[in-house]
């Protein structure tokens, strides 16, 4: 196929990508982890499955980084999955050097690469791969209001009995704990969900959206969601792959949109070829502005932290 997309990590969200991207024919796949035989044994299996599955995409499992020169995408997975009683921040240090390592491996063979990234806590993971890729800001973008808002039409269309097609629905700020579900801009066929269910229902869909990724940590029990993550990242890399013009709510580096200022913050924005193309402002309240500096603020400080 024309098109190569390098993902990095393959445990359950790497995967999950590597096939959702070879079943979709979106590109051949370059599966890179340090752990030996377990990219080879993943690709593998994942190509005898193409003449059931009826695609042509490659796929190529390693241990070092060569075969992914030349990448147009590069998804980053890899690092420590949370557990039990983790918050995503308790990731920080050892997920930043993990990433920090990755886009030093990659970026000098793919400089022309768009960086997904899906390792926690993505934020501020995205701010490791800007400095350590050198790549512009359109370039690094943050899997993570796509994953959100899949998981806040999912509760929607499960509270109203309704197709997921007909859900629409955007979740802004961090992926954390202080995530901006915004109801407002939220619809079925059109219709705004406010419109649709009591306050105090739509209140509880929010909070469930927010901890959305806790509540299977907790049902799991020994790992972390991994097949809606996966599907996100590769929404992502089919919207550039494909040049689609697509908006979608990703972290995307600010410089003084919503009067956020140096931060990787999750808004709307238009992908295509070059990655992230325009940022996208939507009129927000009061209170959605507020709650949105509030989840600016909690990414902060994990950058600052960083740091130190």
């Amino acid at each position: 196929m024309d098109k190569k997309v390098t993902i990095v990590g393959a445990g359950n969200v790497g995967a999950t990508a590597a096939q959702r991207l070879a079943e979709k024919e979106l590109s051949d796949v370059v599966v890179v982890d340090v752990v030996e035989g377990l990219p080879q044994g993943k690709a593998l299996d994942l190509q005898q499955a193409a003449p059931i599955e009826k695609h042509d995409a490659r796929l190529i499992g390693t241990n070092s980084y060569e075969a992914s020169a030349g990448s147009d995408i590069v998804i980053v997975t890899a690092g420590v999955p949370r557990k039990p009683g983790m918050s995503r921040d308790d990731l920080l240090a050892t997920n930043a050097n993990i990433v920090k390592t990755v886009i030093e491996q990659t970026a000098p063979l793919s400089p022309e690469a768009i960086l997904i990234i899906v390792s926690n806590p993505l934020d501020a993971m995205c701010h490791v791969a800007l400095e350590a890729s050198g790549f512009p800001k359109n370039r690094v973008v943050g899997m993570a209001g796509v994953l959100d808002s899949a998981r806040f039409r999912t509760f929607i269309a499960m509270e109203l009995n309704v197709s997921i097609e007909n859900t629409h629905a955007f979740v802004m700020g961090g992926h954390g704990d202080t995530m901006v579900p915004l109801p407002r801009y939220s619809t079925v066929a059109g219709i705004p969900i406010i419109e649709l269910m009591p306050r105090e229902r739509i209140d509880a869909l929010v909070e469930r959206t927010r901890n959305g990724g806790a509540e299977i940590v907790g049902l799991l029990k020994t790992g972390s969601a991994y097949y809606a993550p996966a599907s996100g990242a590769v929404e992502i890399a089919e919207a550039i792959l494909k040049d689609k013009k697509k908006i979608l709510p990703c972290a995307a580096y600010l410089e003084g949109e919503y009067g956020i200022h140096g931060l990787f913050i999750g808004v709307p924005v238009k992908l295509g070829r070059s990655g992230i193309e325009q940022i996208i402002q939507i009129n927000l309240t009061e209170q959605e502005h507020a709650a949105l500096q509030k989840s600016a603020q909690a990414v902060r400080e994990l950058v600052e932290s960083l740091k130190r």
